[in-house]
């Protein structure tokens, strides 16, 4: 293969879906005889929360989807029981539930330093296994620090908000390409998949982009813009 496949992911940090597809796409990535890029990309599942949100998960959810409290507790139950199954140890009982357009904005200066699925991997954890605050520039720059990003430039990028159009870009892309869910993969400007699908379909997709490249002489296509031949 000529060059890697790119994949292109629309998530939000406070999806725990978003998180149990990295786990099974990072399966699927294993099991994939050849290269993959990868990069993140904004989306705001609700981007009316207050960044202190007074309440825990149960109670936002309730209110947010307007489902009955014991509801959202067994889904809530039956979220934790699949995330497990990915090795991942949510405990929606210390989520802080927030607005998350600081934490996008700082994955766009992560990405800017090649450091980017560094800190969506610790962003996760942070959010859904371990409690932080992911909404206040604080606890984003202490994150930061610990995938070797320099907190104090990561402060000063989100004071002046250099990285916020970029954040909006993102957001108007997943509107052009009818995105109303995340997470979503855009496989080598291709094949769109939504949700948190299993290995094989993940690994079904990077497989076809191969053998569609062969077929067009060994280079994937290029669309006017990075998702454009997404479908």
């Amino acid at each position: 293969m000529s060059s890697p496949v790119s994949v292109h992911v629309w998530s939000d940090i406070a999806c725990p879906w978003c998180f149990v597809g990295k786990r099974r796409f990072e399966r699927a990535v294993a099991d994939f005889e050849g290269e993959v890029v990868v990069e993140y990309h904004s989306f705001e599942l609700a981007p009316d929360t207050p960044v202190d949100f007074e309440g825990d998960e149960v109670e936002f959810l309730a209110g947010h989807k307007g489902m009955p409290v014991e509801q959202v507790r067994q889904m809530l139950d039956q979220m934790t029981g699949l995330a497990a199954a990915e090795g991942l140890a949510f405990d929606f009982g210390s989520v802080r539930h927030t607005k998350t357009l600081l934490a996008h904005q700082a994955l766009h200066h992560a990405k800017e330093q090649g450091k980017q699925l560094d800190l969506v991997e610790r962003l996760f954890s942070a959010y859904f296994e371990q409690g932080r605050h992911v909404g206040r520039a604080e606890e984003l720059a202490a994150l930061a620090a610990e995938v070797g990003i320099d907190p104090v430039d990561l402060l000063e990028a989100l004071a002046d908000g250099r990285h916020s159009t970029a954040v909006e870009a993102d957001i108007a892309a997943a509107r052009q390409l009818g995105i109303r869910g995340v997470p979503f993969y855009v496989i080598d400007d291709r094949y769109g998949i939504s949700g948190a699908q299993s290995p094989d379909v993940f690994r079904s997709a990077l497989e076809r982009a191969v053998e569609d490249r062969a077929a067009a002489g060994g280079q994937p296509e290029q669309p006017e813009s990075p998702v454009a031949g997404a479908r």
